[in-house]
């Protein structure tokens, strides 16, 4: 035999079972009923507005067999008329064909969704189905949304108009209340704001809510993921010569500082009155005042991401029952809870104290995870005028500025809200707030912020809420 014969001869026992081996890889499942196996089989998308595109969601496709899967295609039922839109592996497409998935792998499948408006009041729910088709057998995972109709509101200036409960409103871009102009906004009114809008008020702003229909401000991603998320929007600007607003029984929720309050002014009164409302998760600060007026009551502000409440440059306020519960975990947090300030304008050549005439916290909690959650920051050689009257305050330095500033005040005892982490700041059983409330400011303020009445029992307890004993899954 010749050497050539035999080189030959090797190299081809040799490629037998390379041959072989790459046959084996390039093996397709044929068993027409074998399965893809899908991460859920229903997508679901909260309340969608129309014309607002969605979060993304997205499901996972996995082969879970020992050879590859060839598939016919992916594709969204609806074709071009659906409302989703895919992302398939980070390929943008509602449809691909000829795909192959190895064994024991898997795909990502990316949806969004955007509705078309229907001109309603109520929502409407929008279906479809991603299609996956193997050898003439179909799989599928279904699509599902709400869609809910909106009045848009987009870069408007405002004049006097009232908003009215049903469809809610979007604001896009920004919203602008013109000076002298009132904007009203009734029971049960749902606002939504997309990211980067604000609502501007250079006349006034009447929010009229009520226990059962309370008035909402908030981010447009009202999916459950988003309850709880800071920074959605930019917040309510009541601007210089603003005056005379009224916020009740009214949310104001995931933005970057709830309420700015800039040297707004008054009538008669003050600039803003606060009541029965809630102001959560900021990523900035709950209430930002500057030069001007608040009284609040029964009001709760937590989940800030600096100040729950800061009132700068001297002014006039007051809180009676109000809760300031700060537990923020999203950054590490390096402000008190509530600041208090009397500090001027650095005009160039000096900087004048700004005039305190008053900031009275009756009957009030303020708490939080820092173990000083007050701060004041007064001009040197100034007597700014504040009293805290029957608090609970959790602040273990310098202390000596409550002396003669107020009245039977409890330190640094842990009020036991029931869940802070679910953000469920009424009291519970052992608080240390129970019945420790003053009761000429009680019988001012008789119900709580849930409608309870202080005034039933042996004593008003301090904060927002009023302890009831069996009160239950009621916040």
């Amino acid at each position: 035999m010749r050497p050539e014969s035999g080189f030959i001869s090797l190299l081809l026992l040799l490629l037998v079972p390379v041959f072989l081996i790459t046959c084996e890889q390039e093996d397709f499942v044929e068993n027409p009923s074998a399965r893809l196996e899908f991460s859920t089989d229903t997508v679901f998308f909260d309340t969608v507005f129309t014309s607002i595109g969605s979060s993304t969601k997205r499901f996972t496709v996995t082969n879970p067999h020992q050879k590859k899967m060839r598939l016919s295609s992916i594709a969204l039922a609806g074709g071009s008329e659906s409302d989703y839109r895919l992302n398939i592996n980070g390929r943008p497409a509602n449809r691909l064909e000829d795909l192959v998935l190895d064994a024991k792998d898997s795909l990502f499948v990316f949806v969004e969704v955007t509705i078309d408006p229907n001109q309603s009041d109520q929502p409407m729910v929008v279906k479809d189905s991603v299609v996956f088709i193997r050898n003439q057998q179909q799989q599928d995972v279904k699509l599902i949304s709400w869609g809910q109709d909106v009045h848009l509101v987009r870069g408007e200036r405002l004049s006097t108009q009232t908003w009215h409960a049903g469809k809610p409103y979007l604001v896009y871009d920004s919203a602008r209340v013109t000076k002298e102009s009132r904007l009203t906004i009734e029971a049960g009114t749902q606002v939504h704001f997309h990211r980067g809008a604000g609502l501007y008020v250079a006349g006034t702003l009447i929010s009229n809510g009520t226990y059962q229909e309370p008035v909402v401000f908030q981010g447009d991603r009202p999916e459950e993921d988003y309850s709880d998320i800071p920074a959605q929007w930019d917040g309510i600007w009541l601007l210089p010569g603003s005056h005379d607003h009224v916020l009740r029984h009214t949310t104001v929720k995931n933005a970057i500082t709830g309420i700015h309050v800039d040297s707004a002014t008054t009538s008669s009164g003050p600039a803003l009155r606060l009541s029965k409302s809630r102001i959560l998760h900021m990523s900035h600060a709950g209430i930002m005042a500057r030069a001007t007026s608040i009284k609040a009551d029964n009001t709760l502000i937590a989940d800030c991401g600096s100040y729950a409440l800061a009132l700068t440059q001297g002014g006039s306020y007051s809180f009676y029952h109000c809760t300031m519960a700060n537990y923020w975990t999203g950054t590490t947090r390096h402000t008190a809870s509530l600041l208090l300030n009397n500090q001027g304008t650095d005009t160039g050549q000096s900087t004048q104290p700004a005039n305190l005439k008053k900031a009275l916290f009756s009957n009030c909690i303020v708490y939080g995870n820092r173990t000083n959650e007050i701060d004041f920051d007064f001009a040197p050689g100034t007597d700014p005028v504040y009293f805290f009257n029957h608090c609970l305050l959790r602040k273990s330095q310098n202390r000596e500025s409550f002396e003669g500033h107020s009245e039977k005040l409890l330190f640094n005892q842990d009020p036991l809200f029931k869940d802070p982490g679910e953000y469920d700041f009424r009291l519970d059983t052992l608080s240390p707030a129970i019945n420790q409330g003053d009761t000429t400011t009680a019988n001012n303020w008789p119900v709580d912020l849930l409608n309870n009445s202080r005034i039933s029992d042996q004593g008003p307890d301090i904060g927002a809420f009023e302890f009831i004993p069996g009160s239950g899954n009621k916040r």
